[in-house]
């Protein structure tokens, strides 16, 4: 599977990614963590209206190899969340950045985005030189 990373989304250390949408940001996976998860069984996302901390668990994937907490790249508050991938998590390896993703969040420091590595660190980080 050939992993894609869109120039337009930001990436966490721990492989979360960040892609703005007007004043909201889309919370979601990347695509390499999914291709290491493998097949995804179970999601679990906190209720609209909770407040992210930056660093802190905002929920878990559960895949036939693991269980990984979900965390925040970003601090703020919950605007909705993906319940067509709480209802069939397939949904994050079919498209990880487009249907697949997990959060709608309002940032509570924007520049928090700007902390985050870009397309071409995360690529290099993940795939190597």
């Amino acid at each position: 599977m050939a992993l894609s990373f869109p120039a337009d989304c930001r990436y966490a250390d721990s492989h979360e990614t960040v892609c703005r949408e007007g004043e909201l940001v889309r919370l979601g996976l990347s695509a390499f963590a999914i291709d290491q998860l493998g097949d995804i069984v179970f999601v679990e996302l906190p209720e609209v209206g909770t407040r992210l901390q930056r660093g802190g668990s905002f929920g878990s994937v559960e895949s036939v190899k693991a269980v990984e907490d979900l965390l925040a790249p970003i601090g703020g508050v919950v605007e909705a969340r993906n319940e067509a991938v709480l209802a069939d998590p397939e949904e994050l390896q079919n498209d990880p950045y487009g249907e697949g993703w997990l959060l709608l969040v309002r940032p509570s420091d924007p520049a928090e985005l700007e902390a985050l590595m870009d397309a071409d660190t995360y690529a290099a980080k993940v795939q190597g030189p």
